[in-house]
């Protein structure tokens, strides 16, 4: 290369740094500028202002350049009123405005220094040409310049991932976003201690010209050694181990450490947990693995209320223990009590293993006094569960002894051993306020009168719920879902098997599940059911907004008797601090008659 040809940006400015950077340290100071530290603003010339308004020095620049001088360029205090200040200012606004432009690809910038008729010194930037890329060269070093096929593609994606080309303007924040993204590339699979080992704008002010140099140190490949766990006091290091997601001797991927970061941080037993390898050189072979946790109570009581026009008002007190039998089993139990339904349950549940799967052990009794309808259920169950990403899937057994007594209908004492399934997949931008995303859940299970069950039956179940984001704020909600129970009749199916429909997250309009089945003055579940919801969400605020709704749905004992019910109105929305509240006023077709849907909860 001409040695006349490219002057470094740590020759052009000022002061002497590094020649391996080629960056001048201006720019860190910009970056910690850029989070929040104000200075003094600059101001466009405005001639109408009163004299003793104006600033001491006005700055006349291209709009595109006025917010990096008025945030990083500070005015002087006081007005320039003499040669000596004049010179003191431009001799310090020409360095720092020179680096300041530098950073952005200007590098022959020209300043003057004029008055207006009021004499205000006027301060006229004149940034010149941008510079362009002309070349960028990315070389590596260390392992992964090994000649290999698959490290020669990892080269190629590495360099075809690189974002400043050939002919864009040069900027420096972006020049060092680009390194530091190239980095991580690197150092996520395989090589930790990766380093940028040289890096290098070579510009050439005169021809606005700037050369790219960047290589990268690789270092050696690394391998897991063995996990060093701190902060553990109350439960076996198994509890952390069968979690990870690779054994010693294993490559580093730096992917597995987050996924097994998350899963320790998700669990009850830890209010926080940190992982991380040393990228220590020395150590590649069997780098350790430090997990850093900080453990929570094993024991907790709350305590909660509501209300909900499904159900009416509720009171409820939840008890847990994350250590329980001390060996860090998850006991949890409920007691709730509504206006409409009380229930009592347990459940222990062991710990996820490394593949995500645990098992669940539960009992329960519950009442509900619905649409005429009371039951009274006794249900023990066994499942095992599994979370795979955004994959929840559950295969259980579960015995239930039901006692219905319809107003006006056959009381009767039901009992059934069940298979079921469950699959469940949660695809959303925010798990308490979604607004872009879907859920998606279908079941399955049945029963045998061969098998302790009253009755033989196969149950089947579909939902879907999507969101939708519409412009900035608003949200369009699509709700479908169907169920039907093949069976010879629904006598001796408990309800849980079976299907109603109406109020809140079903067919607003109409009474929490009174669409269904005529039984006397009761109504009871059907072997079919179909529903489905259009909402469109209108956020005046970040908390505060409006829905309009229309819902539709039935329930019945055939398909050819489904007749759909029409609800349709519009309600308030709320992003509490509890949680997402709605006051919804719907009108149902059917009868004609304005129904108030409401529901909160407050944990205390």
């Amino acid at each position: 290369m001409n040695p006349h040809f490219a002057m470094s940006l740590a020759e052009y400015f000022t002061y002497p740094y590094p020649a391996r950077t080629g960056i001048s340290v201006l720019l860190p100071a910009l970056i910690f500028f850029a989070l929040g530290s104000g200075v003094a603003e600059a101001h466009e010339v405005q001639p109408s202002e009163a004299k003793n308004n104006s600033p001491p020095v006005i700055i006349s620049a291209p709009e595109s350049l006025r917010n990096l001088l008025k945030t990083h360029f500070q005015l002087p205090a006081e007005p320039v009123v003499d040669d000596i200040a004049r010179a003191t200012f431009m001799r310090r606004a020409r360095q720092e405005i020179s680096e300041l432009l530098a950073t952005e690809g200007y590098f022959t910038p020209a300043l003057t220094l004029q008055s207006t008729p009021d004499e205000t010194p006027v301060l006229e930037v004149a940034p010149g040409p941008r510079a362009l890329i002309t070349e960028v060269r990315i070389e590596f070093k260390g392992d992964l310049a090994v000649d290999a096929p698959e490290r020669r593609a990892r080269i190629e994606s590495l360099r075809a991932a690189w974002p400043l080309r050939a002919g864009d303007p040069f900027r420096s924040p972006a020049w060092e976003e680009a390194k530091a993204a190239l980095i991580s590339s690197v150092s996520r699979d395989d090589y930790a201690a990766a380093v940028i080992d040289e890096s290098k704008a070579e510009v050439d002010p005169v021809s606005a010209r700037v050369r790219l140099l960047v290589i990268v140190d690789s270092g050696p490949v690394f391998h897991y050694g063995n996990i060093v766990i701190k902060g553990l006091n109350r439960y076996d290091p198994k509890l952390v181990n069968n979690l990870a997601p690779f054994k010693a001797g294993d490559p580093y991927r730096r992917d597995q450490l987050q996924a097994f970061q998350t899963k320790l941080q998700n669990l009850a037993q830890f209010g926080s947990a940190l992982v991380s390898v040393e990228p220590d050189v020395a150590a590649h072979q069997a780098a350790p693995v430090e997990v850093t946790l900080s453990e929570t109570q094993s024991q907790r009581i709350s305590f909660g209320g509501g209300y909900s026009s499904n159900t009416g008002a509720r009171g409820e007190i939840n008890y847990g223990n994350h250590n329980f039998l001390g060996r860090a089993l998850r006991f949890s139990s409920l007691l709730r009590l509504e206006q409409k339904r009380q229930s009592l349950a347990m459940a222990v549940d062991s710990l996820p293993n490394r593949a995500g799967r645990w098992f669940s052990l539960g009992a329960g009794i519950d009442r509900t006094t619905i649409e005429d309808l009371d039951t009274l259920r006794e249900k023990v169950a066994l499942n095992r569960n599994q979370l795979v990403g955004k994959t929840e899937t559950r295969i259980g057994i579960n015995w239930q002894r039901e006692d219905r007594d319809p107003k006006g209908g056959l009381h009767q004492t039901n009992q059934t051993l069940v298979l079921d399934g469950q699959l469940r997949y949660r695809s959303v931008d925010d798990a308490l306020f979604p607004r872009d995303g879907s859920v998606i859940e279908f079941r399955i299970g049945g029963g045998s009168k061969q098998l302790l069950s009253d009755q033989s039956f196969l149950r089947t179940y579909y939902r879907h719920q999507y969101w939708y984001p519409v412009g900035k704020r608003d949200v369009l909600f699509l709700r479908g879902e169907a169920g039907y129970t093949f069976a010879d009749s629904r006598f001796g199916i408990p309800q849980e098997y079976l299907f109603r429909a109406g109020g809140i997250q079903s067919v607003r309009g109409y009474d929490f599940q009174s669409l269904g089945v005529q039984e006397g003055q009761a109504i009871v579940g059907g072997t079919a059911m179909v529903s489905g919801t259009i909402e469109y969400n209108h956020w005046l605020t970040r908390e505060w907004g409006a829905a309009v709704f229309t819902d539709a749905g039935d329930a019945a004992d055939s398909l050819h008797r489904l007749h759909l019910a029409v609800g349709y109105g519009g309600g308030i929305r709320w992003r509490s601090p509890v949680g997402p509240l709605a006051l919804d006023l719907a009108r149902g077709q059917r009868d004609g008659k304005l129904r108030l849907h409401f529901s909160i909860a407050v944990a205390f």
